[in-house]
């Protein structure tokens, strides 16, 4: 009997879970999770974890009032998930730093240390986690001075081979481009009819691959955000995919072969290096319609979902 797509998926690529529900973590079984204020809020707004938010509310009157003691009980559910996770995926879970922080290098750097401190405290070690940051240059160059100091960086929100080439001069651990958005983009625009080969996301992720893999660059590519299984199995091979439970029982539920499509030696044509300042950074991204505008509206779309979360929050703290 032939293996499932997703168990031939996983003989050449870590998948991760693009989830924070712990239930759906338990039963696909990923060596990674990921979480984001989006995947949080869904969370919290199950009956299921509801102790994790009673926990955290309970804790958060004992804070003050106001707005730091939302934003502290924020964090702390965040944490609280976090942990949940660790106890059940042998690898990394992410966690997001506050996206109305993407262009505040410094407070970005203090809420990293700030989560890594709170992970520690309940016993989860650093290498367990990987810290989100939107790769703006801001984000960028926090990333550089966290993985200075032994904190994983997840670059997220990476929608361009800017955005690539600067989160391997930070030495970022991990990034996680965006598969789908970029195909939304170029649907919206009038593009297509596209095949899981020719999709723009796709062609994205493979560009970045092949740039890391022949200039010896360390840094994992994670491709993300996906709306099919067939970019998912264009990108076989990748050195990790972050799913959602939905496509992830697709795969799971699919026979037939699986051709490894990414290779690391013989990863394609790449672009040539270069090395980009700020200024040249800038350049590049605005000269990219795609990029800028998806990078500025994913970061709009998290900080909605944030202030959801504390919102809600507020609410609860009464």
């Amino acid at each position: 009997m032939t293996a499932s797509k997703l168990d031939q998926l996983r003989e050449m690529t870590t998948v991760v879970a693009d989830t924070g529900d712990i239930e759906a973590v338990r039963r696909l079984k990923p060596v990674d999770c990921t979480t984001n204020p989006t995947l949080l809020l869904k969370a919290v707004e199950t009956p299921a974890y509801a102790h994790l938010v009673e926990e955290a509310i309970g804790w958060g009157k004992k804070q003050g009032s106001g707005e730091k003691a939302v934003h502290a009980v924020c964090d702390r559910l965040a944490v609280s998930f976090g942990t949940e996770l660790t106890k059940i995926v042998p690898g990394r879970v992410s966690t997001e730093v506050d996206a109305d922080l993407s262009f505040d290098t410094q407070a970005t750097i203090e809420k990293a240390r700030a989560i890594i401190a709170a992970y520690k405290e309940r016993g989860v070690a650093k290498d367990r986690i990987l810290i989100k940051v939107a790769s703006t240059w801001e984000g960028l160059q926090a990333a550089k001075v966290l993985q200075g100091e032994g904190i994983d960086c997840n670059l997220t929100l990476l929608f361009a081979l800017p955005q690539a080439i600067a989160a391997a001069d930070a030495r970022a651990f991990l990034i996680s481009p965006f598969v789908g958005r970029i195909l939304d983009w170029h649907v919206k625009a009038g593009g297509g009819p596209y095949t899981a080969e020719t999709d723009p996301g796709v062609v994205s992720v493979r560009t970045i691959y092949a740039y890391y893999k022949t200039y010896g660059i360390d840094t994992v590519v994670m491709g993300a955000s996906f709306r099919n299984t067939g970019e998912i199995e264009a990108l076989a091979g990748c050195d990790r995919l972050t799913i959602g439970p939905g496509l992830l029982d697709e795969l799971a539920g699919a026979t037939g072969e699986l051709p490894r499509k990414l290779k690391p030696e013989a990863p394609g044509k790449a672009p040539e290096k270069l090395v980009l300042d700020e200024k040249a950074f800038r350049f590049a991204m605005n000269e990219d319609a795609m990029a800028t505008e998806k990078l500025a509206e994913g970061i709009r779309g998290f900080v909605k979902d944030l202030r959801s979360l504390r919102r809600l929050v507020a609410e609860k703290l009464g």
